[in-house]
C-alpha cells in the first residue's frame, strides 16, 4: 500500500473519533462532517512523515477547523433563535443521526456548550470529553498550557452555573422534573395530573404560541391535556437547573428553542413557566444537573 493510501486507510479508520470530537465541538453532524472532511484535505496536502501520533494529530487539525467555524459564527452573531412563533407545536423531526447524536452526547450538555467561547468550548471538550493534554491545546489555542487549563475549568463553572451560584435544586425536586418530562413526552395523562397541583399555572411567552392559545393557563387537569397536544416536543428536551430552580430544555438536535422553569412545592409541580423570547432566553443562567 502507497503511503498516501496508507494515510488515508489510517484517516477513514479515525473519521469516528473525529466525527465524535467535532459533533461536540460544533454541535451540528452537517457542520461536524464538513470540519472533518476540511481535516482531511488539509492533512493530505501535509508532510506526515515525521508525525509519531496520527490519531492526535487528526484530533488536532480537526479540532483547528472547528475553533475557525466557532470563531466565524461568533464573528456572525450567530444564536440559536425559537421557532416562527409556533415552537411548542409539535417539531419537524430532526435527521435520525443528529437525534441519536444529541440523545448521546445530552441535550443540556450542547445546549451548555453553545453558551461558551469558542476558546473555552475547545479547551473543555478536548481535556474533558477526550483527554487531551494541556500543552497541546495550548498550542492548537496558540495559548500557554496554564492558559488552556483555565478556560477549561472557567467552562466547567459555567456548565455547573458558577462559583456564585447560591440555590440549586434538591435531588427530588430534579426527580420531579425528570418524571414530569417523561410523563409528557409519553402522553400519560394520569402520571402528569399526579405530578401538578390542582391549581398549577402555566406560563409562555407569546413567542412560543399562536394567537389562539393563551399565554396563562390554570388547573391540572388543563395543562396536563396541553402538555399531552405538546408530547413531539417534550422528546426533545432534558432536565437542567434554571435559574437555580428545576427545569427543562427543548432542544431539537441540542438547539436551544424553549425553556421551562418549574416551581415544585413538596411533591407537585405548581407552576410552569416556559421562556422563548430571545433576550429572556439570553438572560437565563443555565446549568447541568447535579
Amino acid at each position: 500500500m502507497k503511503a498516501d493510501e496508507s494515510l488515508a486507510a489510517r484517516f477513514d479508520a479515525d473519521r469516528p473519533h473525529l466525527r465524535a470530537v467535532a459533533y461536540r465541538l460544533l454541535g451540528s453532524a452537517d457542520d461536524a462532517d464538513d470540519a472533518v472532511q476540511a481535516a482531511w484535505l488539509k492533512i493530505d496536502r501535509a508532510d506526515s512523515h515525521e508525525v509519531r501520533n496520527l490519531t492526535g494529530w487528526f484530533t488536532t487539525v480537526t479540532a483547528r477547523e472547528c475553533l475557525d467555524q466557532l470563531r466565524a459564527r461568533r464573528r456572525r452573531g450567530e444564536v440559536a433563535l425559537p421557532g416562527d412563533g409556533s415552537a411548542l407545536a409539535p417539531p419537524a423531526p430532526p435527521a435520525e443521526d443528529e437525534a441519536l447524536l444529541a440523545d448521546s452526547v445530552g441535550r443540556a450538555l450542547l445546549v451548555l456548550l453553545d453558551r461558551l467561547s469558542p476558546a473555552q468550548r475547545v479547551a473543555f471538550v478536548l481535556h474533558d470529553l477526550f483527554a487531551l493534554p494541556f500543552d497541546e491545546i495550548g498550542r492548537l489555542l496558540e495559548r500557554s498550557p496554564s492558559a488552556a487549563k483555565k478556560l477549561a475549568s472557567r467552562a466547567r463553572e459555567r456548565l455547573r452555573g458558577g462559583p456564585s451560584a447560591e440555590r440549586a435544586p434538591s435531588a427530588e425536586q430534579l426527580r420531579i422534573a425528570d418524571a414530569f418530562l417523561a410523563a409528557s413526552r409519553g402522553g400519560d395523562l394520569p402520571a402528569l395530573l399526579d405530578l401538578l397541583a390542582p391549581d398549577v399555572v402555566r406560563r409562555v411567552d407569546r413567542v412560543l404560541v399562536p394567537e389562539g392559545v393563551a399565554t396563562e393557563l390554570r388547573g391540572a387537569r388543563a395543562v396536563a391535556e396541553e402538555t399531552r397536544i405538546f408530547a413531539a416536543r417534550a422528546r426533545a428536551g432534558a432536565v437542567a437547573v434554571v435559574d437555580g430552580a428545576p427545569g427543562a430544555v427543548i432542544a431539537p438536535a441540542g438547539r436551544l428553542q424553549a425553556v421551562l422553569r418549574l416551581d415544585i412545592d413538596g411533591d407537585r409541580i405548581r407552576g410552569i413557566e416556559i421562556i422563548g423570547d430571545p433576550r429572556r432566553l439570553a438572560a437565563v443562567t443555565l446549568a447541568l444537573p447535579g
